[in-house]
């Protein structure tokens, strides 16, 4: 952030500290409940506000899933997931193997895909095995 002329203020390195300790998707929820327990004078908006500020800042990655926003802490190289719908199981894809899958279609579309975190939703092995096994 000081990188880019912004301050490193007390909430928003609780906020980072609360995501990092989560050790993977967190929901804001849970990020506010982890801050607000060591400031409880932290509030819900700013929470949000420095969630957005975050994610512009490309420290943190958001993700819808279930309907729900989760964050992560943004690693050195972007990645990506595969979520089974049935178990929420998280399978992790490498960021070459999409940037291989959507060169086409930068190709195609003269468009430039700026990715840090894309989720696909399906089926995991274990629940397509259950799935097709029940008929």
């Amino acid at each position: 952030m000081r990188e880019h002329g912004f301050r490193v203020t007390p909430q928003r390195q609780l906020i980072l500290d609360a995501i990092c300790e989560s050790g993977g998707h967190i929901s804001p929820d849970a990020i506010y409940a982890r801050a607000h327990a060591k400031a409880p004078a932290l509030h819900r908006a700013t929470v949000y506000r420095a969630l957005d500020f975050l994610c512009e800042m490309r420290l943190v990655v958001a993700m819808r899933w279930g309907g729900r926003m989760y964050y992560e802490i943004a690693g050195e190289a972007p990645h990506h997931h595969l979520i089974c719908r049935n178990c929420d199981r998280v399978e992790q894809i490498d960021h070459q193997t999409m940037k291989a899958l959507l060169a086409p279609i930068e190709r195609e579309h003269q468009f430039s895909i700026d990715m840090d975190h894309i989720a696909f939703f399906g089926l995991c092995k274990r629940c397509r095995a259950k799935s097709s096994g029940s008929h």
